[in-house]
C-alpha cells in the first residue's frame, strides 16, 4: 500500500525541488497527480476483475514491480511530457491496490480482526507519505531529487522479490465467467460518491501544503516536505485508530463525522497564511480525519461486499476515491498559479463538507432501512 502511492508523496514533498530543478510549474505539479489518478480511476474496475480472477499474490507482485519501473522512469525524466507519461503507469498499482489487498484480508483474517488489521494495511499509505516526506526529501537533499526517486524505486523492486518468495502460493487462475457490472450500487455506490468529494480534497492538500509552506509560510524545502511526513504519521495513527472502531452498527456513521473533522483542518490551513505554526497543526488533523475516513470506507466494503465481490466492489469505491485524487488539484491549480492558497484551503473544505453530507445521508438512510426489516 505504501508503494502503490508513493509517487503522489513524492512530488508533494518534492514540490518545491521540481519547480526550482526541473522548470515544473504549480499548474502541472497539479496534473502530475491528475494523470496518475485519472489513469488509476479508469484501470480500477478492471483491475477489480483481474485480482479476483489471479489472486492477491499475483497481484502484488505485479503492483510493485510496476510501481519500481514507473519510479525508476519518474528519477530518469528529462522534461514534463516524459514525467507525465511515467506518472500514467504508476496509475496501475494504484488500481491493484485495495482490491489485492482487501482480498488477501479477506483470505487470511478472522472476521473478527478483519477491521483493525484493514486499518493497519491502509496505514500503509500514511507510511509512503512519512517516507517522502521526511527520509526521501532528506535524502534528496544530499543526493538530488532523482537519487532520491531512484532509491524508492530499488527498494520497492526489493519488496516484489519478497512478496513472490513469502506470501502463500494463488490458487488457478479463475476463468473469466459472467462480468458484475461496473456500475456501484446500494452502499457501495453511497461509499464511491463520498470517496469522491473526499479524494478531491485530500489530492489538493497532498500536491500542495509543501508548495504552500515554501511559497506562502518562507519555509524551506526539507522543512516544508516535513509536512507531508507529519500527515503521514497523522494518518497512520487515525487509519488504525478509526478502523478498529469501525465495528457494525458503528462503522456507518464514521465516515460523516470524520468528513466533518476534515473541514476543521482545511479552515485550519486557510488561517495558518495569518498563523504559521496552525499548518502543523492543520497537518495532523488531515491526517487524523480525512486521511482516516478511507480507511474505514474500506472497513465499510469489506462488511458490505457480496460474497467473490470485495476485489470489484473494493475496485469501485476507489475509483471513485481515485477519481476525486484527478479533479482536486486540477480546481486549485489554477489558484496555487496565481497565489490565491487561502482560496484554494476554503475549496478544499467544501469538497470535506460535501462528502460530510453524502455520508451522513447514507447513514440515515441505511438506519431507516435496517430498521424498517425488524
Amino acid at each position: 500500500m505504501a508503494f502503490s502511492m508513493l509517487q503522489l508523496f513524492l512530488f508533494g514533498a518534492l514540490g518545491p525541488r521540481l519547480v526550482g530543478e526541473l522548470g515544473v510549474s504549480p499548474a502541472l505539479l497539479g496534473w502530475t497527480t491528475t494523470v496518475g489518478f485519472g489513469t488509476a480511476a479508469v484501470l480500477s474496475p478492471l483491475g477489480g476483475r483481474l485480482v479476483d480472477r489471479i489472486g492477491p499474490r499475483r497481484s502484488l507482485v505485479l503492483l510493485l514491480s510496476v510501481s519500481a519501473a514507473a519510479l525508476a522512469l519518474i528519477g530518469a525524466a528529462p522534461g514534463p511530457g516524459f514525467l507525465l507519461a511515467a506518472v500514467a503507469l504508476g496509475g496501475l498499482p494504484q488500481a491493484l491496490a485495495n482490491p489485492a489487498t482487501n482480498k488477501a484480508i479477506l483470505a487470511a483474517v478472522p472476521p473478527g480482526q478483519r477491521g483493525p488489521v484493514t486499518g493497519m494495511k491502509q496505514s500503509g499509505v500514511q507510511l509512503g507519505a512519512f517516507a517522502a516526506g521526511l527520509p526521501l526529501t532528506a535524502l534528496a537533499g544530499g543526493i538530488g531529487w532523482r537519487g532520491a526517486v531512484w532509491t524508492a524505486a530499488a527498494t520497492a523492486a526489493s519488496a516484489a522479490l519478497w512478496a513472490l518468495r513469502a506470501m502463500p502460493a494463488d490458487p488457478p487462475a479463475a476463468p473469466a465467467g459472467s462480468r458484475p457490472p461496473l456500475v456501484p450500487r446500494g452502499a457501495i455506490a453511497w461509499l464511491a460518491v463520498f470517496s469522491l468529494f473526499l479524494g478531491c480534497g485530500i489530492a489538493s492538500v497532498n500536491t500542495y501544503v509543501a508548495l504552500f509552506g515554501a511559497q506562502r509560510l518562507g519555509m524551506g524545502p526539507t522543512a516544508a516536505g516535513a509536512l507531508v511526513a507529519v500527515l503521514g504519521v497523522a494518518g497512520i495513527a487515525g487509519r488504525m485508530g478509526w478502523a478498529k472502531a469501525a465495528r457494525p452498527g458503528r462503522a456507518e456513521w464514521l465516515p460523516g463525522g470524520l468528513a466533518a473533522g476534515a473541514v476543521g483542518a482545511a479552515l485550519l490551513l486557510f488561517a495558518a497564511s495569518s498563523a504559521r505554526p496552525l499548518v502543523w497543526a492543520a497537518a495532523v488533523a488531515v491526517g487524523l480525519f480525512a486521511v482516516s475516513a478511507n480507511a474505514v470506507s474500506m472497513v465499510l466494503v469489506l462488511q458490505r461486499s457480496a460474497p467473490g465481490r470485495a476485489g470489484q466492489d473494493s475496485a469501485l469505491v476507489a475509483a471513485g476515491f481515485f477519481t476525486g485524487f484527478a479533479i482536486g488539484p486540477l480546481l486549485f491549480a489554477p489558484l496555487a498559479d496565481a497565489g490565491h492558497y487561502g482560496t484554494g484551503w476554503l475549496l478544499v473544505a467544501a469538497e470535506f463538507a460535501a462528502a460530510c453530507a453524502v455520508a451522513t445521508a447514507w447513514a440515515h438512510r441505511t438506519r431507516r432501512a435496517e430498521a424498517g426489516t425488524r
